[in-house]
């Protein structure tokens, strides 16, 4: 009688995967969250060979699923989706920028947590992995550009998630004369660069410089020569929110301005001559008087 061979479930083989999955956390990261002495020394000569004399570039692991600006001093909190129960093993792997890839790992059958490569204080889990498995950042750094993937892996088989964080800086916006007379306006440490329109349009020139922290500084100069213009205007456009400055020209005019207490000091010293003066004539016409009565 011929032997029929059984083919497990397919229900079964995303579990094989999981407790793979897991034998595998356990070999490479202890219960501590602290690797072996090999997989240290091992980080730090490639972390040491890849940042040694210059800036790290960024490698951007599969395509993101999802990108999220975020601006620069404030709270970020990444899901890690889908809101599964069931989830048996959750791992985040963190890709700043110019830094070495950092491992977050929960472990929901022994309710264990642990982490590889993590030394930013401000990355951490939102509240308990075991009910919520986001991750927050606070607060959010230039530092933090990057990649997040969120990896689950349940009863039902194996979900990520990739988010393209993308810091942004408002930038300082300030319009002013420099030296020469002519009007510049200056969007300072923006991130990304900022744009700057002018009204009424004149002879304007506009350049920018890279800050190398990721922020740019734009700096627009203007002048209306030979034009009967009064006052003009600069307009900054940033994807952080916009700003409108304006600037009157006084042509032919040089006004003076002073503070309440230089004013003060100024009528008095005013006031001081004149009653010296006062009295200065009231004594010399006296004193002609009395020389005539004499």
């Amino acid at each position: 009688m011929p032997c029929t061979r059984r083919t497990p479930k397919p229900r079964l083989l995303p579990i094989l995967t999981v407790y793979l999955a897991l034998e595998c956390i356990r070999a490479g990261v202890g219960s501590s969250g602290t690797p072996g002495n090999s997989t240290k020394q091992q980080t730090a000569s490639t972390h040491s060979s890849s940042v040694k004399g210059k800036e790290r570039s960024l490698t951007p692991p599969a395509e993101a699923n999802s990108s999220l600006s975020v601006l620069v001093d404030t709270k970020a909190v990444l899901l890690c989706p889908p809101d599964n129960s069931t989830a048996l093993l959750v791992t985040w792997t963190i890709s700043p920028r110019d830094q070495p890839p950092c491992t977050r790992v929960h472990r929901r059958d022994n309710n264990e947590t642990s982490e590889r490569n993590c030394t930013d204080a401000r990355i951490s889990w939102e509240s308990r992995p075991d009910q919520n498995p986001a991750l927050q950042i606070d607060p959010v750094a230039l530092t933090h550009d990057g990649y997040y993937r969120c990896e689950v892996a349940a009863d039902d088989g194996l979900f990520g998630h990739t988010y393209y964080l993308r810091v942004l800086v408002p930038p300082k916006v300030t319009l002013f004369r420099d030296s020469n007379g002519t009007i510049v306006c200056r969007a300072a440490a923006g991130k990304p660069s900022a744009q700057i329109f002018w009204t009424p349009e004149g002879d304007c020139h506009t350049e920018e410089e890279p800050l190398g922290n990721g922020t740019v500084t734009v700096k627009s100069t203007c002048h209306w020569e030979g034009r009967q213009v009064s006052k003009v205007s600069c307009s900054v456009s940033h994807v952080t929110g916009n700003k409108n400055l304006n600037f009157t020209l006084n042509q032919g005019v040089i006004t003076l301005e002073f503070p309440a207490s230089d004013l003060l000091i100024i009528l008095y010293v005013k006031f001081s001559l004149f009653l010296v003066i006062l009295v200065t004539v009231g004594f010399i016409y006296f004193k002609k008087a009395n020389d005539c009565s004499a």
